[in-house]
């Protein structure tokens, strides 16, 4: 036993190590962003809560929750790509969830590794939006908003939590009977969590480490008390059956809880024995994180990367619905979402529900603004005006859309156009459909003089949500 106790301990220190650099590094990525000091992010954006101490119940000690509503920066990814990627952050993080994902499988015995699902993948194939191959670090982190950033993080440290929960009990499973002596007997509590959402159940098993199931031992409790403050006569009797006593109650306040108590069990003499307990256990509300990746708006006629998750709830258990539009796994990166927006959406709400204890329960929601597709910029080889050769303009044939500062990958379609030029003093113009200039408009070009000026206005396109769009002016003249 003692051997599979030391494992779980590593277990726990390897989770806190990661988890902890994960929240430092989420408290660095904030501070880079909004450009100010550790002390300035913790006081503006930052929940400061405290909680019991694990290693020492009799203390507290203080948790920052960040306040991701309050940063000003949360829909900017131009710091927030420098901080992972120009600067390698990104790299080192995918290096310490690899090193964490090798010491968990090393602590679980080679022939029962198959029987844990380790996660925390980081070599699967990724891709962008043109399906080109990318790497983890660039598919999470290149050009994705703060915001979403933050999700990733959060999403990290909840498969962390849950992988040291499956490594635990597996090591707990592989203990035997003949490993437990008795002379070590001792009280022991095993919580089904210690994270409960408000409004549902608290539920652990208190029994004797070495128990028998012969005997029915029975446990007096005292929630609020701690094992220094417990007090028997203010205690409540909880029966137990086949060496154990069942746990159970409703977990309605939030914040950090505690009892304690004892376990009592008859010695070889027949003479009752108690044995101490104590515990602790968070109570949180049901909590839920979305985050458009791009930007922090939906876009109508795109695809609009979502991450989604919920602190102590596994990806696979949340379950996004949308006002509006369309949520579909992303078939690109496993956990996140796409949404679609029709042409008449002008907001969007997406909330979830997530698969809790053997029933779904509504985890919140979130609001979104929708706007259409921004216009693009209209383009002859690259220029909007200026001076250009006779020659560059022939061979440019076409009209191009181009779109600035935006994140999206999507093409807009000119439907027509009208070029025009003065000619012996003459106005002249002549009409186009599509992008490309009528065997007219070439000869016209050909034909023209140096400081001769040609104006492409009028330029209709179409979106990809099908909307009309009216282009900038062109002015170009011949060099």
């Amino acid at each position: 036993m003692g051997e599979h106790f030391e494992k779980a301990t590593l277990a726990r220190e390897y989770s806190e190590e990661l988890i902890g650099y994960i929240e430092k590094l989420t408290l660095d990525l904030v501070k880079f962003s909004e450009r100010e000091d550790s002390a300035s992010v913790v006081e503006n954006y930052y929940i400061v809560e405290d909680i019991p101490d694990p290693l020492n119940p009799q203390t507290t000690i203080k948790k920052f929750i960040l306040n991701l509503r309050t940063v000003h920066s949360k829909d900017k990814f131009d710091r927030s790509t420098s901080f992972f990627i120009t600067q390698g952050r990104a790299a080192v993080l995918k290096d310490k969830i690899d090193e964490y994902r090798l010491k968990m499988e090393e602590l679980i015995p080679e022939g029962y590794r198959h029987r844990v699902n380790i996660g925390l993948y980081t070599n699967e194939e990724y891709y962008n939006a043109d399906g080109a191959s990318e790497t983890w670090e660039r598919h999470h982190f290149y050009h994705t908003i703060l915001a979403a950033e933050v999700t990733i993080l959060n999403k990290i440290i909840a498969e962390v939590q849950i992988t040291e929960i499956d490594v635990v009990s597996e090591l707990f499973s592989e203990i035997t009977i003949s490993d437990f002596k008795f002379g070590d007997v001792t009280a022991a509590i095993i919580p089904k969590t210690n994270y409960v959402i408000k409004g549902q159940k608290y539920e652990a098993q208190i029994l004797v480490a070495a128990f028998d199931k012969k005997q029915n031992p029975k446990a007096f409790i005292q929630q609020g008390a701690t094992e220094g403050s417990f007090n028997i006569s203010h205690a409540r009797e909880v029966p137990g059956q086949d060496g154990v006593v069942f746990l159970e109650w409703n977990a309605n306040t939030e914040g950090p809880q505690r009892f304690a108590g004892v376990i009592e069990i008859l010695d070889p003499d027949g003479q009752p024995v108690q044995y101490p307990f104590s515990h602790e256990y968070i109570v949180a509300p049901p909590s839920l994180t979305v985050a458009a990746k791009k930007m922090n708006v939906f876009y109508r006629g795109v695809d609009n990367p979502v991450s989604i998750s919920a602190p102590g709830i596994a990806q696979e258990k949340i379950r996004p619905s949308i006002t509006i539009g369309t949520i579909t796994p992303d078939p690109d990166a496993r956990g996140d979402w796409i949404v679609r927006m029709p042409k008449e959406a002008t907001k969007a709400t997406v909330s979830a529900s997530a698969e809790y204890e053997g029933s779904m329960m509504n985890m919140g929601s979130f609001e979104f603004r929708v706007k259409r597709v921004p216009d693009p910029v209209a383009e002859i080889a690259g220029m909007k005006e200026g001076n250009i050769n006779r020659n560059t303009l022939l061979a440019a044939n076409a009209i191009i859309p181009k779109m600035y500062d935006f994140e999206f990958d999507l093409n807009f379609i000119v439907t027509s156009f009208t070029m025009a030029t003065i000619l012996n003093g003459d106005w002249l113009p002549k009409r186009g459909s599509g992008n490309q200039f009528t065997v007219e408009m070439q000869d016209i070009i050909r034909n023209s003089r140096r400081g001769q000026k040609f104006f492409f206005e009028n330029i209709q396109a179409e979106g990809p949500d099908g909307s009309k769009r009216t282009l900038g002016t062109i002015n170009l003249t011949i060099q």
